[in-house]
């Protein structure tokens, strides 16, 4: 080993040593020539030789340091070769005394280290683009019964006879005047994730010194909607047009005398009657702490990997797209669009970083995480985000016997695309109200015959091992809005438009009737049981001109119409209820038209099954957990979770003011009852009423002001004091 070190060294110093002596004896003094005699500069020929020899020069010094510490390593090796078990000498690594803790400085982190405190991209990021954006216009309604009046000068009045104007209205002032229109700000809540072309609801209203003094028959004519400011001195300024709006008012027509429905009848909604000219996206915003493009981009690679779309040649592409050093923009998967809160929530839980070991290692405690309940929701949310590879855990919990455990499984199995879970998932909506609007909404997003079937099931009522029917309207028409959601097609529904403005569903179901209409998003009539029939005597109106008769014990109802300036029409149908509300639509019923026939209906008695209004599921309920000698209650879910294919898009004056979700007195829309047609104790069945009739009368004028718009089956019906039945209240209050 001394051999070697010597030779190498010697060797070392002999090549150093040439290469001085070859440079010495190869310079000449500068400026000389070759015979001796200096020209006063240096020849070209000169120069560029003497930059050769110092190129040269550093190149053999460090040819021969790279020589010497070969030679060294080799005599290293050599002696831990000799050594055998001797201990090597140790190195010092110097390592910094600080960590950055931005998720730049993770590069270096080790592979092999076992951590499950993995950093998830909800630490970094903030969501936009979730608001209502309030929109606003002027409009003209017309069609109205003498009920309107000129509008007073202001900048309302002026900004709408300018919009006739530029619309080229010939006399814009003397229909202003009709006492058949009406000057109307027109008022929008434009939802998030809306795509160009779809619909939302639109709100309706006179101005506070306006000279009309209803609402109710008028037809809004096109107008378009954008974020406006009145600013004094300066009227109405606008802004982008978001939308445009048109449509038939639905009117919130109370019982009492005209002074108590003044208020009710100034304000109306228009089901679908806005049309979004744009499309809103979802963003994330880094935090301004973590913000860099490189971060931007490794947050979109993440969300990139998880969820992708294909083009038409095959190839993938990320539906997460880094725009900014702060500004990613996300496109949401098709089976999360009737559902974005969860995708929001599955973003939320990818993994910022994470080492492959530190996956397994996390995989492994959620597997044990899923199987209790108190933490099933977050980890069947985190495996749902992990994707496919998560699929033998969540299947394996189907197995357990904690039914909280097996929704959540089941939800994210669907979620993923796996039909696995299907019939946990029906069986959850069936038995367990908190779990019921997340289940129905899990199940409209498997597209497979299976889901289809169960959730035509769920359309029925069931029968209980008593012979009783339990009867609950929210999950039939749950099932009815996660059927429709998943295929509007499906022959089951039974679907047909008329007038071209609200859908009638027909469904073959059993059980107790049901009516079901709805005051929001879509215009749609759903009979549960199509052999529904009204009974007779009759005598209810449709609107102002529409009038339906039969007399005691006749197979035969007549719709009418009588107007001035137009022909009668008369038509004779059966005493089939779909076949009455077709006849109402061949002679130019409007939705609210039918819905008034509807509700006047319902009060005298003459519907066979009750009549339900927007029953929907919500999210947020408590569910009970049974723990050996105790109960523990826990909230599934919150309100803000809301799958969207179950969101009213309830703006600020749109919400619900009902009793909350953990109180007693919370609507349920469920009801257990004997045979239909038949009254038992908790019944609604047969159209009757299960409220005590001798409620004080203090809400006559609108008997659903400050109460959740759940069921007309629980509302009494009050007589006006004229002794006729009025409409019933769609919208009362809530537009306050």
């Amino acid at each position: 080993m001394t051999t070697i070190c010597k030779d190498a060294d010697f060797r070392m110093r002999r090549f150093a040593a040439g290469d001085h002596a070859e440079l010495e004896g190869s310079t000449r003094p500068s400026g000389e020539s070759v015979d001796g005699e200096t020209d006063g500069r240096r020849p070209r020929s000169s120069i560029h030789s003497d930059r050769a020899r110092r190129h040269t020069v550093v190149a053999r010094g460090r040819a021969a340091r790279r020589f010497r510490f070969g030679c060294l390593a080799i005599a290293a090796l050599s002696l831990a070769a000799s050594a055998g078990c001797q201990q090597l000498p140790s190195w010092t690594v110097w390592k910094p005394l600080w960590r950055s803790q931005t998720p730049e400085s993770t590069d270096t982190a080790d592979d092999f280290t076992p951590s499950v405190d993995t950093p998830m991209i909800g630490d970094y990021v903030t969501f936009a683009g979730l608001n209502l954006v309030t929109l606003e216009g002027v409009g003209l309604v017309v069609g109205l019964d003498g009920t309107g009046g000129d509008p007073p000068p202001s900048a309302y009045r002026t900004a709408m006879l300018d919009e006739m104007k530029r619309r080229g209205v010939r006399n814009p002032n003397a229909i202003l005047r009709s006492p058949h229109t009406a000057l109307v700000i027109v008022r929008a809540y434009l939802p998030p994730m809306i795509r160009k072309g779809e619909r939302f609801d639109v709100e309706v209203r006179l101005p506070e010194n306006s000279n009309a003094t209803s609402l109710a028959g008028g037809r809004l004519l096109e107008t378009y909607l954008s974020e406006q400011a009145v600013v004094p001195g300066r009227g109405v300024l606008k802004g982008h047009i978001f939308a445009k709006a048109k449509g038939p008012i639905l009117v919130s027509a109370g019982l009492g005398d005209a002074q108590s429905l003044a208020g009710v009848l100034r304000r109306g909604r228009i089901l679908g009657g806005g049309i979004s000219l744009k499309q809103r996206d979802l963003s994330i915003y880094l935090r301004n702490d973590f913000r860099s493009v490189r971060n931007s981009k490794r947050i979109a690679d993440r969300i990139g990997q998880r969820f992708h779309a294909y083009d038409r040649y095959g190839q993938k592409i990320p539906l997460a797209e880094a725009k900014t050093d702060q500004l990613i923009v996300l496109r949401v998967p098709t089976r999360y669009k009737d559902n974005f809160p969860r995708y929001l929530e599955v973003i939320r839980n990818i993994a910022f970083r994470e080492s492959p070991v530190a996956r397994r290692v996390r995989i492994e405690r959620l597997k044990q995480d899923l199987m209790r309940g108190e933490t099933a929701e977050r980890s069947a949310i985190q495996l749902e985000a992990i994707g496919h590879e998560a699929l033998p855990i969540l299947k394996a919990a189907l197995r357990s016997p904690d039914p909280e455990v097996r929704f959540h499984a089941a939800t994210a199995l669907a979620y993923l695309e796996d039909p696995s879970g299907l019939q946990e998932l029906a069986q959850a909506a069936r038995n367990e109200r908190a779990f019921r609007i997340f289940a129905l909404a899990a199940m409209a997003t498997v597209d497979e015959p299976e889901s289809r079937l169960l959730l035509r099931e769920l359309t029925n009522a069931q029968r209980l091992p008593s012979g009783e029917w339990y009867d609950s309207a929210e999950l039939r028409y749950g099932a009815f809005r996660a059927l429709w959601t998943l295929d509007p097609r499906d022959p089951f529904l039974n679907g047909e438009k008329l007038n071209d403005e609200f859908w009638l569903h027909v469904l073959p179901t059993e059980g107790p009737p049901i009516v079901h209409l709805t005051h929001r998003m879509r215009a749609e009539i759903v009979l549960f049981g199509g052999d529904q029939v009204l009974r007779t005597p009759i005598a209810v109106r449709a609107g102002n001109h529409i009038l339906v008769t039969a007399p005691a014990a006749s197979d035969r109802i007549v719709v009418s119409r009588y107007q001035v300036g137009m022909p009668d029409e008369r038509r004779e149908v059966s005493t089939r209820l779909a076949d009455v509300i077709r006849a109402c639509a061949e002679v130019g019923a409007t939705y609210p038209d039918v819905v008034q026939m509807l509700i006047q209906a319902k009060y005298q008695h003459n519907l066979t099954g009750r009549l339900e209004i927007d029953a929907l599921p919500k999210a947020g309920r408590v569910y009970v957990r049974h723990r050996p000698n105790r109960a523990q209650k826990a909230p599934v879910g919150r309100p803000v979770l809301t799958p969207n294919m179950f969101d009213n898009h309830a703006g600020p004056a749109f919400q619900d003011h009902g009793d909350g979700p953990n109180t007693p007195a919370e609507p349920s829309g469920d009801s257990v009852g004997p045979e239909p047609g038949t009254r038992g104790s908790g019944s609604s069945a047969g159209g009757d009423a299960t409220r005590d009739e001798t409620a004080p009368d203090a809400a006559a004028a609108d008997p659903f002001v400050g109460k959740s718009p759940e069921r007309v089956s629980e509302r009494s019906p009050r007589t006006a004091p004229d002794g006729t039945v009025g409409r019933a209240s769609l919208v009362g209050g809530e537009l306050d």
